[in-house]
């Protein structure tokens, strides 16, 4: 990490903001590609651009943090201690009890003889990265002020700084020195995402990664690997459709690294469970070129670890207190191979989705009985549904002695597992190198969703298969650097791969969407290859009026406009029309009412604010419960009977902004499931060419609405007489 620490804390912050209110590109970047012909190829691409999303993260953290109410922010400092090491001041400072309980190992701190002031240049001020421990009154803090600024990666030659060298001065001959301080943001996850890139040439999977494909020596990608116990394979197969399924297969094969593609509403984790099942409780296929004895010291694909040796022939799976009103069953299991899985996702909700459904449902094992596994979701913000499994509460339930450290029993926690689970982020802390257990299987929810050097953080710690699981048009990763998103950076590992023409399990059966919903998105983003379940063309009540969907476009002329200082957009005339329009439905059908069925979604944060305000102030306290409004980002993997789309943009020059991403659009538009009702200015929305063929789309069946002025007309009782259908 020296590499890291330098070239960061060595940027001049004034410069960095400076940058990026301009449009002039950084020198050297290049754009990430599909394939890598060494890992020094790989690095020299993604390096670069990693580095510029630090800047924009800085950049974003001094902002959010209120740089224009700096007063309220800056805190005092004293210097009490340092010494040099490698090139590093290491410095103990002073600070204020409730200061030091608002900063952690690894946030960027802003340090500055005089507080910033606007039109002033301060004479001396550097970063400097809080290190682990200091105390009540004291943080540790990691500088490079005696070097100077390092511009160029290749050669890490500091440059001469006069504000670095003040600071310099500063702590060699100014006793306690004192400093304000700004926090800025914390680092920990990118600097893990830094250090999976640089892992990746120890990686097993290192030419599969750098390459984007597989080569097996037989030419046959579905070589059975594992066997299914025949009650459990039964299961499978009765309650997985064939696309499922296939996926699942597909995992037991001797594929190192495996695609599976959920399209909305097609039982993605309904396959990892699937997937859990098998991994679990599955043998190893005997193949008749191995003598026996190889197979009895691979019981892993390709080996074991050393510790698994020790494990009993016959063993229950434990499990741990619950707490609360889960029954865990215990069930003996002749699990000779049992296999350690980590789960990973983006985000801390993506992932108790997951851990949920296990708590909930439970897995079966290799008889086809019941049972709860030992699970441990570790990281912060767990929700309340899944305490009973977090790591820190099952630490409470452990009995500690004089022998047993903190660390050392979460440590045997996380060993006892079956299944740990974790965010991408959270499984590069230092716990997981601790662990006696390696992991053999890692399957990473929402792969798509995550930037590739966030996808290789719960890589290294050298497990034999990985399973990425996502939908490459749905939601993108979120990358705060424009320049970097231009350049690629915001391509997923599951994207590239699937760019690259790696082999993709696709899930091909919705159990969501009404019909007259899914094939605009099955034709439009997934080449017309998506099923509908059994079921799903029931006609609600408000079908009644062709209005209230399942499937319509209502052309509103509004106004668009962007609130001082915001980057963000509104549309007030839409928000009018969409409250008459939940009026209306709720008016005929007071079943809305009483439960929360309906939701409106919004690219804009501006716009859910002002249609929550004006649901609030038209229909009371009550519609925070029975309308859910929320952004299209805020709203991915949710569903809900109906969903009414505010697209917001309407201008004469036809510019849409990120409501052209057709990701978006998907994601949108796949929420519901019985009607989707989508309000935007068709003349705006038509020069994109996905927007237009939904408009298209619209019109060809018969559910295009063009609504004049005053809205109220649309809805007056004759009109509605005539879009009475059946």
């Amino acid at each position: 990490m020296d590499r890291f620490h330098k070239i960061v804390l060595s940027w001049d912050y004034l410069r960095l903001v400076a940058d990026s209110k301009g449009v002039e590109q950084a020198k050297g970047l290049r754009c990430v590609k599909n394939t890598y012909s060494s890992v020094a190829d790989y690095l020299a691409i993604f390096e670069p651009l990693l580095f510029e999303e630090v800047k924009a993260q800085i950049v974003q953290g001094c902002s959010s943090n209120g740089e224009k109410e700096a007063g309220l922010h800056w805190q005092k400092g004293i210097v009490a201690s340092w010494v040099e090491s490698k090139g590093f001041y290491m410095v103990s400072m002073e600070v204020r009890d409730f200061f030091r309980a608002m900063v952690s190992t690894n946030d960027l701190l802003l340090l500055s003889r005089e507080k910033f002031k606007e039109g002033v240049t301060p004479s001396a001020y550097g970063f400097a990265l809080v290190e682990p421990g200091g105390g009540k009154e004291k943080i540790f803090l990691r500088t490079f002020v005696a070097a100077g600024e390092i511009n160029n990666l290749d050669f890490l030659k500091p440059l001469d700084s006069s504000r670095l060298e003040c600071i310099d001065s500063m702590f060699a001959t100014v006793e306690r020195s004192s400093f304000w301080i700004l926090k800025i943001c914390s680092l920990s996850t990118i600097m893990r995402e830094f250090l999976a890139i640089h892992s990746v040439a120890s990686l097993r999977f290192k030419d599969l990664i750098l390459s984007a494909s597989e080569k097996h020596e037989d030419g046959n990608d579905h070589n059975r690997a594992w066997n299914v116990p025949e009650p459990l394979m039964d299961y499978l197969k009765t309650n997985l459709n064939d696309s499922q399924l296939d996926a699942v297969n597909a995992g037991l094969s001797s594929r190192s690294f495996v695609l599976i593609q959920g399209p909305p509403g097609t039982g993605k984790t309904q396959t990892i469970l699937g997937l859990l099942n098998a991994v679990l409780h599955s043998a190893p296929a005997r193949k008749q070129t191995e003598p026996e004895h190889l197979m009895k010291a691979s019981p892993w694909m390709n080996g074991v670890n050393p510790q698994d040796l020790f494990m009993p022939v016959d063993c229950a799976d434990g499990f741990y207190p619950t707490g609360n009103e889960i029954k865990p069953e215990v069930v003996s299991l002749n699990c000779k191979y049992r296999a350690h899985i980590l789960v990973c996702a983006p985000s801390n909700s993506a992932l108790d989705e997951i851990v949920l459904r296990v708590l909930n449902t439970g897995l079966r094992d290799e008889s086809n009985n019941i049972y709860n596994p030992k699970i441990v979701r570790i990281g912060l913000k767990a929700h309340h549904s899944v305490e009973a499994v977090s790591l820190d509460y099952l630490v409470k339930q452990k009995p500690s002695g004089r022998n047993r450290s903190l660390n050392r029993i979460r440590v045997s926690i996380l060993d006892e597992a079956a299944i740990v689970f974790s965010t991408l982020s959270f499984s590069g802390t230092s716990i997981f190198s601790k662990m006696s257990r390696a992991f053999d299987v890692v399957i990473i929810d929402e792969a798509a969703q995550a930037v590739e050097p966030a996808t290789l953080v719960p890589l290294v710690h050298g497990c034999k298969q990985v399973f990425l699981v996502g939908d490459p048009v749905q939601l993108p990763p979120t990358v705060i650097s424009s320049t970097a998103q231009k350049l690629g950076y915001g391509t997923s590992l599951f994207e590239r791969f699937q760019a690259a023409g790696f082999p993709v399990q696709m899930l091909k059966i919705q159990y969501r969407m009404h019909p007259e919903i899914s094939i605009f998105p099955s034709k439009e983003f997934y080449e017309g290859v998506l099923q509908d379940g059994e079921g799903l063309s029931k006609k609600r009540p408000w079908h009644s009026y062709s209005c209230f969907g399942p499937f319509c476009f209502f052309d509103v002329d509004g106004i668009e406009s962007q609130p001082s200082g915001s980057g963000s957009w509104v549309n007030k005339h839409e928000v009018v029309f969409i409250t008459l329009l939940y009026h209306q439905l709720a008016r005929y059908y007071p079943e809305l009412k009483s439960s929360s069925q309906v939701a409106v979604i919004s690219p804009y944060r501006h716009q859910v604010k002002l249609l929550k305000d004006q649901f609030w102030s038209t229909f009371g306290e009550q519609s925070k419960e029975v309308i859910d409004v929320n952004t299209v980002d805020g709203f991915q993997g949710r569903e809900k009977e109906i969903v009414i789309f505010s697209c917001v943009r309407c201008n004469k020059g036809q510019k849409i902004g990120f409501v052209s991403d057709f990701r978006r659009m998907n994601v949108a538009i796949t929420r519901a499931r019985s009607s989707v009702l989508v309000v935007g200015s068709a003349s705006t929305l038509k020069e994109d060419k996905h927007w237009n063929n939904l408009v298209e789309s619209a019109k060809e069946r018969g559910r295009y609405f063009k609504v004049p002025k005053p809205f109220t007309a649309f809805f007056a009782a004759d009109k509605l007489k005539m879009m009475k259908v059946g």
